[in-house]
């Protein structure tokens, strides 16, 4: 199994794609099975002419790609590189023996109805659930289905890893671009199903910290909390989460108490029988508003009572802090089990996290490449991530998602 990306910066396309092509196919040095093509928003205007243009110099059986604000891959020096706002491509090829690849597109209107069995999605995807594929999903920012298709596979593949990202533009009304078997796609969602010798492991970094203690949702409705209470139950009486909120904010740190004007969101537990939990048992979601008549809170997500939750906080310190960990704790995890080691990586990360929220360029990427050195990397920055929380697929923001692939 060998992985290989060529990032280039030249801002002729036709210069880019002859260098990435070259340097890509020079050091795989045997037939490629997979490519994955990512492409700035700065070529937005040319994103018709990518596909004829890698016709011309590279012919792999399945290839995928989009466009995004921000690229990420592995310049002549060997080193990661993550290129915000400016012209760059990137490519990834890989020689997979004993690997089954398929490309796919999915139209919005193709997606089935949730209430589907789950052979529906199955024939949509054309491969089997017993294959155990790994999932690779890039998606057109403004499909209503995302979540749905996401769901849908979480279904019909329990288990199989799913990740992937929004496809971005500059901000400034760039067309999006999605890329498939050498096809432009405006909507939808272009994916890679692997099955066979391959195992696509996961590491989804959501920047956040915990702060005060676990609450149970004592009521709540929809997307509303209309009641929490401390985590165990029968210990305390249900309060309104406004209270509960104010009290937390007064025992803060000053520091905090800034950072919680702008930065304050809530962790949602996805297991429910974990009796302790950590960073990674929550799915970060967005404190939408407040009702202070009700003393109710709205987050970005459906709510049912009995679950717990806990205020989390996220600045540029927490974000490298958490990635770092769970950086930190993977390799520990990768080295005591004597698998065969990750030959190739992807990262999707938000458009709000780089140079923007780190002050510098090239944080997220860097940083894995110092626990998981010599392990080409590649990827864009998102206007959404997906990514696994304690088994289930989900929908991100301000997020980065790691794809670390190795032989089974």
């Amino acid at each position: 199994m060998k992985w290989t990306n060529a990032l280039s910066t030249r801002s002729s396309l036709e210069a880019a794609v002859k260098e990435v092509v070259e340097q890509a196919q020079q050091s795989l040095d045997a037939p490629a099975d997979l490519g994955l093509v990512f492409i700035s928003s700065a070529f937005a205007s040319e994103y018709s002419r990518l596909m004829p243009l890698l016709q011309e110099y590279l012919s792999v059986p399945a290839l995928i790609g989009c466009g995004g604000g921000g690229i990420i891959g592995m310049n002549r020096q060997n080193t990661t590189q993550e290129i915000e706002g400016e012209p760059a491509l990137s490519l990834t090829l890989a020689h997979l023996p004993g690997v089954t690849v398929r490309a796919f597109h999915i139209a919005s209107e193709d997606l089935p109805d949730l209430d589907s069995a789950p052979n529906t999605w199955v024939n949509l995807i054309g491969v089997e659930p017993a294959d155990q594929p790994q999932f690779i999903l890039l998606s057109d920012p403004f499909t209503s289905g995302i979540n749905d298709l996401i769901e849908g596979l979480d279904y019909a593949y329990p288990g199989a890893s799913k990740i992937g990202g929004l496809a971005s533009g500059s901000g400034m009304g760039a067309g999006i671009g999605l890329f498939s078997d050498y096809q432009l796609h405006r909507d939808g969602t272009v994916g890679l199903a692997l099955s066979g010798n391959i195992i696509m492991e996961t590491i989804v970094a959501q920047g956040c910290r915990p702060i005060g203690q676990t609450y149970r949702v004592s009521a709540g409705e929809r997307n509303v909390v209309l009641g929490l209470e401390e985590q165990a139950i029968g210990c305390g009486k249900s309060r309104t989460p406004l209270e509960v909120l104010r009290e937390l904010i007064q025992s803060l740190s000053e520091e905090d108490r800034q950072l919680a004007q702008n930065s304050l969101f809530v962790g949602v537990a996805r297991d429910e029988f974990k009796q302790e939990l950590d960073r990674g048992d929550f799915l970060i979601r967005t404190l939408l508003g407040v009702e202070p008549k009700a003393g109710a809170i709205a987050i970005g997500d459906r709510v049912r009572p009995g679950q717990r939750i806990q205020f989390h906080l996220r600045d540029a310190r927490t974000s490298a802090e958490d990635l770092e960990m769970l950086l930190e704790r993977y390799q520990r995890q990768a080295s005591s089990t004597g698998l065969p080691a990750g030959v190739g990586a992807l990262m999707f990360s938000c458009v709000g996290r780089g140079e923007g929220l780190y002050g510098k360029a090239n944080f997220d990427s860097q940083l894995f490449s110092q626990y998981l050195n010599n392990i080409p990397l590649s990827g864009f920055f998102c206007n959404g991530e997906i990514g696994p929380v304690c088994g289930s697929t989900f929908l991100h923001g301000y997020t980065s998602v790691f794809g670390i692939c190795r032989q089974a």
